[in-house]
């Protein structure tokens, strides 16, 4: 019978101000509610922001390889790639600047 590795635990920082939510225990107001709500779709859309800074920085890594991949790509292939490949980082630290500040 062979063994099966336990699964492993899922480990997520979390920002100082995160706070602890007993689920059991429903909302002092729905205010309190609407605040905790908001934290939430907050925290999920900087973690939504941070995976597209990566697939950009991912995609540009890509588009580099192809840029310089001679002959076996077409030329118009390698001239786009090679301007993805220069633009993609910019936006990503653009994207990454817009977030940080709505923070």
């Amino acid at each position: 019978m062979p063994k099966t590795q336990p699964a492993k635990p899922d480990l997520r920082l979390v920002s100082a101000e995160a706070e602890v939510y007993d689920l059991m225990r429903t909302p002092v107001t729905t205010a309190d509610r609407v605040k905790r709500l908001q934290m939430e779709a907050r925290a999920l859309a900087v973690e939504q922001v941070e995976a597209l800074e990566k697939l950009l920085l991912q995609a540009s890594a890509m588009a580099q390889e192809i840029a310089d991949g001679g002959d076996a790509y077409p030329v118009g292939a390698r001239e786009l790639a090679g301007r993805l490949a220069s633009d993609l980082p910019a936006k990503a630290q653009t994207l990454k600047a817009v977030a940080s500040r709505s923070l």
